[in-house]
């Protein structure tokens, strides 16, 4: 990615737009989204479950997911938002998840954690509504264990087609609302091949209508030498 286009991407997602945004959804966000991501939130939260560990869970928002976890995972929750995070905490304290181990406001491309901290790295919703994608990936990548994964689920942007000129000219309102929905797959794939120790596991469209995708990478136990 030149440098021009990580200025684009920046400007075109202002942070404090971002915030203003999940501040206005924090309190319907339930109701307007719950049933349209509910199945991506399944499949990505299966796909989880399948390592299991310690599981950071990034863009927690309002906790809706949190019940899904298996209570022998360990769960940590962090958003940027703070009024979604409220919702969260909420839900945790009322439906006792003791697996739970913190839920935190957090931005993405500056996770306060350690290296290899996790198990799995999941993100529901999340990598087209950051202002840096490459960041808040890299981020991603540092904190999962060697043999960890990172789960995606995401919308992703057709590639051509009426979808693709639909997004294309949805995107500048759609940035007020919070994600980009022209993102296509490409740009996480371009950020992997920078990386030796990431393997792409699998790409799958999820119901309905295969509008949105579960990805998932491999963290390599050791870097792979260049070919």
């Amino acid at each position: 990615m030149s440098p021009q286009n990580a200025k684009s991407d920046k400007n075109t997602l202002d942070q404090g737009k971002l915030n203003n945004a999940y501040a206005f959804w924090a309190p319907i966000y339930d109701f307007v989204f719950g049933a349209v991501f509910a199945a991506g939130r399944k499949t990505s939260i299966e796909a989880a479950e399948k390592i299991g560990g310690r599981i950071l869970d990034v863009g927690i928002g309002t906790g809706i997911s949190l019940d899904r976890f298996s209570r022998k995972n360990s769960i940590v929750g962090v958003d940027i938002s703070e009024p979604m995070l409220r919702k969260a905490q909420r839900r945790v304290k009322e439906a006792g998840l003791t697996n739970v181990e913190c839920l935190s406001v957090m931005d993405a491309t500056k996770l306060g954690f350690p290296d290899a901290s996790f198990d799995v790295v999941i993100a529901q919703f999340v990598i087209t509504a950051v202002p840096d994608p490459d960041a808040t990936l890299d981020e991603f990548l540092r904190v999962t264990k060697p043999g960890g994964e990172i789960i995606l689920a995401n919308h992703l942007g057709a590639e051509s087609g009426p979808r693709y000129v639909f997004e294309q000219c949805f995107a500048p309102v759609a940035r007020y609302l919070g994600w980009r929905p022209e993102f296509q797959f490409s740009r996480i794939a371009n950020w992997a091949a920078k990386n030796s120790n990431v393997k792409l596991l699998e790409r799958r469209a999820i119901q309905p209508l295969g509008h949105f995708s579960m990805i998932r990478y491999h963290k390599a136990a050791e870097a792979r030498s260049a070919a």
